[in-house]
């Protein structure tokens, strides 16, 4: 309508109901000349809903459809129809579904059934904004302007002495946003910068493209999320890119490195024993607070300390915990006001329970003693004895065999290497490639032959690890899916995930220290073959009373062997492997003239008193010689065992008669 001065609404008598449009017959969003804002072309039209798919947000620049629709409708080139699920109008795939039921099903968790769309549309259909939906690929690279030529020059963070501190708290969430924007809010030059720090460890541990984008995308989210470009990341914001399936740790390595991050996490054992005190009194608590800093610190000043690791202190405050609930039940609120008389009413009556909470509390009062924040240690000068050792066990064979045929190539050589070697789990966990040399194992000063079951194993291993960890860098010997793009070991945790419930490292070594124990019986090779020391040793040499720990039947248990012996003590009668005769003159002649008034029990308790146990030890004291060129004592405070027990049972001067008793069978 030309030459009117007046639109419909302002129109004299009105408003007056425009005419429908021309062109598409639509009576709202009337511009001019008969025709919408829609379908003029000098209308500038706001954003609709997609005509194929419903989202909201497309444009008349592609045709008022989204740009996923503008793809699904170039790759399905056919006219609309009604979708066999929802019923809507739209472009079908091959399966007669349309683009917005396809998208529904990706909200939904994956399973390997086929998609049941009915299911789908009884739970209703979820609109959703136009454009949106991003590639992996989108966004994975340091953003550069499109204009720009210049390439990015990398520039390290400026220092900065003051924190920006936030005015509301707010919990982040990335799953509706994506990653292709927050990665290009990154700053170019400090984007750049890491860049140099992620490619160099890349480079250092085998990182497959995929990684490398994945830690890359990561690092930019986390740098578009600062506001001053160059300060420090907190550890606790990257926990937030676990939402997006991104390796958090492997992103806190290079933010370390490039010194962008500030590490604000609670260890475990310090939230742990937050806990487990909550109940306590409030001066308790921060007793116990000020023990676990100097435990877990140490203390350089006098009285000097050395730090203790996490487990200790979490095995301590388990075995304190019991005595101090229930000195706060007592009305306690300080361990100042602990007694000796307390002490002794909260420790178990006998045994290892009395021996370990007697060693934790011990390790508390001394520490807050020594800190001036108690006034006495009223454990000092409480008995609380030993902790009971006990006698190896053989395992059933049946476990053995089943993790040496284990499928788990992994599984099986970890059961061979304990199995026939006898390694601790130390010892697994720092294995590293260039430690086997054909058919040895090197291991700190011993060279070890490899038995061949454990080399046919090995090599299904290697092929296994090379096959999952072609580029891998890490060293060691086991890998796993967690520690293969870096240098770390494996765990303890893993190594028994890997054997299953019914075996351990220490019981798979001491199944093989029995079994070599009972084929040999001789403490010194004991020690030559595994590295052990006399004590350790003997531990196993004396099981040799007990025959039937070294035949025990498939599927079962040996009968267990009598209460194992106090610390420090012998089993009665029991033989001492390792003692070598005394075949030279001027030895059977002192031992022949040894005291014959001392009685076997008293020299056994003399000897079980006074000496380390050791096998040479042992056989300079139960001669009662005086010191031989050939003999030689484990330690200065065998010497002086050996000299006080001479003193006290000097040898006869006389040659010995016939009729003297013969000592040189004396066990």
């Amino acid at each position: 309508m030309a030459q009117v001065e007046f639109c419909f609404t302002c129109w004299p008598g009105g408003p007056v109901v425009p005419p429908p449009c021309l062109r598409c017959g639509s009576r709202s969003l009337y511009y001019t000349s008969g025709l919408c804002e829609r379908c003029h072309p000098a209308a500038i039209p706001p954003p609709d809903s997609c005509r194929n798919c419903l989202a909201w947000g497309a444009t008349r620049t592609h045709g008022w459809l989204c740009l996923g629709c503008k793809t699904w409708c170039r790759k399905y080139a056919q006219p609309a129809a009604v979708c066999r699920s929802c019923g809507h109008l739209s472009v079908l795939d091959p399966d007669q579904i349309c683009r917005l039921c396809r998208k529904q099903t990706s909200q939904t968790p994956a399973t390997h059934r086929p998609t049941d769309f009915d299911q789908i549309r009884r739970s209703g259909q979820q609109l959703f904004l136009a454009d949106l939906f991003s590639s992996r690929c989108r966004g994975a690279s340091i953003p550069t302007p499109a204009r720009r030529r210049t390439p990015v020059v990398p520039q390290p963070p400026r220092p900065f002495t003051f924190t920006q501190l936030a005015l509301l708290e707010a919990t982040r969430s990335l799953k509706p946003r994506g990653s292709k924007g927050l990665a290009q809010r990154a700053d170019p030059q400090l984007a750049a910068w890491v860049e140099q720090f992620t490619r160099k460890r890349a480079a250092q541990h085998g990182w497959s493209p995929d990684t490398t984008w994945r830690v890359r995308t990561g690092v930019n989210i986390l740098l578009g999320f600062e506001t001053i470009p160059g300060t420090a990341i907190a550890a606790t914001d990257v926990d937030i890119l676990a939402e997006l399936r991104l390796p958090v740790a492997l992103v806190t390595t290079v933010l370390k490195d490039a010194g962008l991050l500030h590490d604000d996490r609670i260890p475990a054992v310090i939230a742990w024993t937050e806990q487990q005190i909550t109940h306590l009194p409030p001066a308790m608590t921060i007793e116990i607070r000020t023990w676990q800093r100097i435990m877990r610190e140490g203390r350089t000043t006098r009285p000097r300390r050395r730090p203790r690791s996490d487990i200790t202190i979490r095995i301590y405050l388990n075995r304190a915990l019991p005595a101090l609930t229930q000195w706060a039940a007592q009305g306690k609120t300080s361990l100042r006001e602990i007694s000796h008389d307390d002490v002794q009413a909260a420790l178990p009556p006998t045994g290892t329970p009395r021996a370990l909470t007697g060693r934790a509390l011990r390790s508390l009062f001394d520490v807050l003693k020594t800190s001036r924040l108690i006034f006495t240690n009223p454990i000092r000068q409480i008995p609380t004895g030993y902790v009971d050792s006990n006698i190896p066990m053989p395992l059933s064979v049946h476990h053995i065999q089943n993790g040496l045929t284990s499928p788990d190539t992994a599984t099986a050589l970890l059961t061979a290497l304990l199995a026939f070697h006898g390694l601790t789990a130390r010892q697994v966990e720092r294995l590293q490639l260039t430690d086997f040399d054909h058919r040895h194992l090197t291991l700190d000063d011993r060279r070890v032959l490899l038995a061949d079951p454990v080399l046919d194993r090995l090599s299904a291993y290697l092929d296994h690890r090379h096959y999952w960890w072609p580029t891998t860098q890490n060293p060691h010997l086991f890998i796993h899916f967690r520690n293969a793009h870096t240098t770390a070991p494996v765990g303890n945790r893993w190594i028994n995930m890997r054997l299953g419930p019914h075996l351990t490292p220490r019981k798979l070594r001491d199944d093989r220290l029995l079994s070599e124990a009972h084929a040999g019986g001789d403490t010194k090779h004991l020690m030559e073959l595994f590295g052990l020391t006399p004590g350790v040793a003997q531990r196993y040499t004396a099981t040799l009373k007990y025959p039937d720990l070294a035949t025990p039947h498939p599927g079962t248990h040996p009968t267990p062997p009598p209460q194992a012996t106090p610390r420090g003590q012998h089993l009665p009668d029991a033989p001492h492997a390792g003692e070598a005769p005394m075949a030279d003159e001027d030895s059977q002649r002192h031992h022949n003239s040894a005291v014959p008034d001392t009685s076997p029990e008293e020299r056994k308790r003399l000897l079980a008193a006074e000496s380390c146990n050791g096998p040479d030890c042992q056989v300079i004291l139960r001669a009662a010689v005086s010191r031989l060129p050939t003999a030689r004592y484990c330690s200065a405070r065998c010497r002086q065992a050996a000299h006080r027990f001479r003193q006290r049972h000097r040898p006869r001067t006389t040659p010995p008669t016939a009729a003297s008793p013969d000592h040189s069978a004396m066990p």
